[in-house]
């Protein structure tokens, strides 16, 4: 999909979740608010990040160095929204409400724009610190015996850390399975590259000598 295509697609999605039937569907329940707004108002910001110019990339790039800074933001942003109390303010008071549409989708770019150029090391200390966060706040969820959040029932917050958790578990095993099949992937690879500049490096085999006899030979 070219970038002009992706920019659309995330205008079309950020247009249709912030029309009131469907934010107000969303926002009705806990789960939904949390594991269904907060995703897809992350992927229209990434969607979105396509119309960057040029120019605007290069300057985000020098501020971002090894997508430090916007995973850092992301962490973050994730962090914070995960408090009940935000939920509950984005509910009563508007200018939260798009004060976390913003982030939100803020969060979104700045993890397309820097996933890549962390690499697999940053990458790996970015889940490590964000999902088992998401994972102890989902069990404060689920175990606590008080509503947390004055604006969803007990049940939803429940389902909520449920949902955090298995969340949380599922993008720890597909990031280490695709991390596991690059690697493999890169090993195949550089071993047939090995194989097929084997013959080429090795040169034209060279003449056996020949067979000599056991016994010197005998001059007349």
């Amino acid at each position: 999909m070219s970038r002009r295509a992706q920019a659309l697609a995330g205008g079309a999605l950020l247009a249709l979740l912030i029309l009131p039937p469907l934010r107000h569907a969303l926002e009705a329940g806990m789960w939904r608010h949390m594991m269904a707004q907060f995703p897809l108002l992350m992927l229209a910001g990434a969607l979105l990040a396509a119309a960057l110019p040029v120019r605007a990339r290069d300057a985000i790039a020098r501020c971002n160095a090894h997508g430090i800074a916007g995973l850092l933001a992301v962490a973050l942003v994730l962090a914070v929204g995960m408090v009940p109390r935000v939920l509950d303010l984005a509910l009563l008071r508007p200018e939260v409400e798009w004060t976390k549409l913003a982030a939100l989708l803020a969060a979104g770019a700045a993890l397309r724009l820097s996933w890549r150029p962390a690499g697999l090391v940053l990458q790996f200390f970015f889940l490590g610190n964000v999902l088992p966060m998401m994972a102890v706040v989902g069990s404060l969820y689920v175990d606590s015996p008080l509503r947390l959040c004055n604006a969803y029932l007990l049940d939803d917050q429940v389902r909520l850390g449920q949902w955090l958790i298995g969340v949380a578990s599922v993008v720890a095993v597909v990031w280490l399975a695709w991390v596991t099949w690059q690697q493999v992937r890169r090993e195949d690879l550089a071993r047939a590259a090995t194989a097929a500049a084997a013959p080429v490096n090795a040169g034209p085999a060279a003449p056996a000598p020949a067979p000599q006899s056991p016994h010197p030979a005998r001059h007349a």
